[in-house]
């Protein structure tokens, strides 16, 4: 049976017929059809009108449902064609991540706030923003600058109060927004109470709150950690404790203690603590590194990757543990499904994508979406040490390739992309994949933004992106450099070449790092968040006061208010593809098809939705390029809809089989 009718196959071999089930009509061969092993929608009104026709071909009306094109005299695919995703509010979205420190200052302490955010409402709704994503703002001793948290259900003073939350909540809604948090618990704060309790202690109840061990001792009697663990920020995993006499766990710094999330009621605080911002009005969370929420069982010593060094990589030992997945279901389970949430989740040291899709695949009742890194890892050195403030030349063929790689992905099972080219936690997306100098610097920051708003997936836009913000020069010290992963770096880098001196007998006033800050200016996390560039007002408008880190040099000439009412500018841009991407759902739906062909420089596909395909054609150098599209279709009914070039639309002109495009020229084609 299919949709009431019955289906005989007695005519023949490869002949199918269809019927009412209750029908007497004289079985009539439809259409030869080679084996099909899925589902089929038939329009009733064809079979009848085909059942009964007055004479001639069937109508040409008849078609298979849900693909108007194809006929039902048409061969049939040998496999089906992947379903179109459902539509929800958190797909079509575009999220604006604020990193607080760095928006805006309100009352001359050199540090943004909450008040700050709020006064800048109108501009990010006229960007075209639908939710807007908090780094932590929660009490921290800043650490880790937020992301050690001591208090998770107040504010910290340096950003304002809780009523200030309040209003900058209720201001968000006013405008047809919402505001995503974001959820740190693979750790606390060092301050946090509970960590307190349970440092001291042996027998506190909250003990078992954190991943406590005793030392192990080598031969020579010398006291040792449990295992030999590396921390993301170098150095040992663990940190000893003299009241207690025992190591606690903690991936990140010494300060950020790991929590025991094998203990039930550290999850129901952390559910608890999620239920109080749903309650206050919270519409969702990014989930900081929680693929890291669960550890090998018997935390074992790591395999030796690197001799030279004390303490090994473990990222396979304590990402994607054992039971994760069982721990985030249990918090769809008991906080999410009641909720209309947008949820996404940070997951480090993951490029398996089989790894990644258990977090997201609908069936599996877990998370929206997650941030995967391949792309972000592209300009890193190849190895199996992760070195994220070292640089190497990427070529297109391997961004091409990962970018195809996670728009195809299991998109018949409902995966589903967060797309993001910049971050708090890297650098520059204009000084890494376009060219930041001052010639090709908007062009480039806007072709990037055809790539971004053309791919599908849920629109992730950073503070300072829409503007096309570059990384700060080479000339700045090491001293202007603020982020703990850069300042480990450089003190581990300069422990080590210092040793190497002195076992040659060399002084160590000559050590030359020069190298290490080459690295810096393209890599480092400190270039995003340097602060907003408002105007051309002393520190960019950012603050009245010193501003907790040096604005960069460029702001009196690239800032928003000289992009504001320049629709020629990135940030005019950005808004226009938007616009652009809002109104097409295909850029959002889409299939996506690579048609490079392998070229050098340019970056062509399509995006398939329905009746309607998109064309996006991006040319990632700086000199003119021309691009054969395939031959095996035809593109004149193509529509220029948005390019990043001046000069507007050129009359919705169609296209050739052969484009030229200027230097990191984007553009983007429609069909419908």
């Amino acid at each position: 049976m299919v949709n009431g009718f019955a289906i005989s196959s007695s005519l023949g071999p490869g002949l199918v017929a269809f019927l009412p089930e209750t029908s007497h009509h004289t079985l009539i061969p439809i259409a030869i059809w080679r084996p099909i092993s899925y589902p089929i929608r038939i329009d009733p009104a064809c079979i009848l009108a085909t059942a009964n026709p007055p004479s001639g071909p069937p109508p040409q009306s008849c078609h298979l449902d849900p693909s108007p094109r194809t006929l039902l005299t048409d061969a049939m695919p040998t496999s089906p064609p992947p379903p179109a995703p459902d539509r929800k509010w958190w797909k079509s979205a575009v999220v604006y991540q604020i990193y607080p420190i760095s928006f805006l200052d309100s009352n001359g302490d050199g540090l943004g706030d909450l008040r700050g955010i709020l006064a800048k409402l109108d501009y990010l709704r006229d960007l075209g923003v639908d939710v807007l994503w908090l780094s932590p703002i929660y009490k921290s001793p800043l650490a880790d600058m937020g992301y050690d948290i001591s208090d998770y259900c107040d504010i910290d003073p340096r950003y304002g109060t809780l009523e200030d939350w309040d209003e900058l909540c209720r201001g968000v809604h006013a405008r047809g927004m919402k505001l995503m948090m974001d959820l740190v618990v693979n750790h606390t704060s060092d301050e946090h109470e509970w960590f307190l309790a349970s440092k001291s202690s042996k027998s506190n109840p909250k003990r078992d709150w954190y991943i406590w061990r005793p030392p192990k001792f080598d031969a020579a009697g010398q006291r040792q950690p449990p295992n030999n663990w590396r921390s993301v920020f170098q150095g040992s995993a663990w940190e000893y404790d003299e009241s207690t006499e025992e190591y606690y766990l903690h991936l990140y710094v010494a300060k950020q203690p790991d929590l025991n999330w094998d203990n039930p009621a550290v999850r129901e605080a952390v559910w608890g603590l999620m239920r109080f911002w749903i309650e206050r009005g919270c519409d969702g969370f990014r989930m900081d590194v929680i693929n890291l929420i669960s550890k090998a069982d018997g935390l074992p010593d790591a395999p030796i990757s690197d001799p030279e060094q004390e303490y090994q990589l473990a990222s396979t030992l304590f990402a994607n543990g054992p039971r994760a997945h069982e721990y985030i279901k249990e918090m769809h389970e008991k906080v999410l499904y009641k909720h209309d949430l947008i949820t996404v989740g940070e997951t480090p040291f993951t490029h398996d994508a089989s790894q990644l899709a258990a977090y997201v695949l609908p069936a599996n009742n877990e998370l929206n979406m997650v941030f995967q890194f391949e792309l972000m890892d592209l300009d890193a050195p190849l190895g199996v040490e992760h070195r994220p403030l070292e640089h190497r030349e990427w070529s297109l063929k391997e961004f091409r390739a990962v970018v195809g790689r996670w728009q195809g992905f299991k998109r018949e099972e409902g995966f589903w992309n967060a797309t993001f080219i910049e971050n708090h936690d890297h650098a520059r997306a204009v000084s890494r994949f376009g060219n930041d100098s001052d010639e090709w610097r908007a062009v480039s920051a806007k072709m990037l933004a055809v790539l971004e708003v053309s791919l599908g997936g849920t629109q992730y836009v950073y503070q300072g992106q829409e503007l096309g913000l570059r990384n700060f020069p080479r000339s700045w010290g090491v001293e202007e450099y603020k982020d703990v992963a850069s300042q480990n770096y450089w003190n581990r880098v300069l422990e080590k070449r210092r040793e190497e001196m002195r076992s040659r007998g060399e002084g160590e006033q000559d050590i030359d790092m020069s190298d290490v800050l080459d690295g810096f200016q393209r890599k480092a996390r400190d270039h995003a968040r340097v602060p907003m560039q408002w105007d051309a007002t002393a520190n960019a408008g950012f603050t009245d006061g010193t501003p907790w880190m040096r604005v960069n040099d460029d702001y009196e000439t690239w800032n928003a208010a000289a992009q504001v009412d320049d629709e020629n500018s990135v940030l005019g841009f950005w808004k226009r593809a938007l616009r652009v991407r809002k109104t097409h759902e295909v850029l959002i739906y889409g299939d996506f098809a690579d048609i490079s062909s392998d070229h050098e420089q340019v970056f062509a596909y399509t995006r398939t939705l329905g009746n309607t395909t998109a064309l996006v054609l991006l040319n990632f150098k700086e000199t003119e390029v021309s691009f054969v599209l395939p031959s095996e279709r035809g593109w004149s009914a193509f529509k220029l809809i948005l390019q990043n070039y001046d000069g507007g639309l050129e009359d919705g002109r169609g296209i050739a089989d052969r484009v030229l495009l200027r230097g990191f020229e984007g553009r983007i084609y429609v069909q419908s």
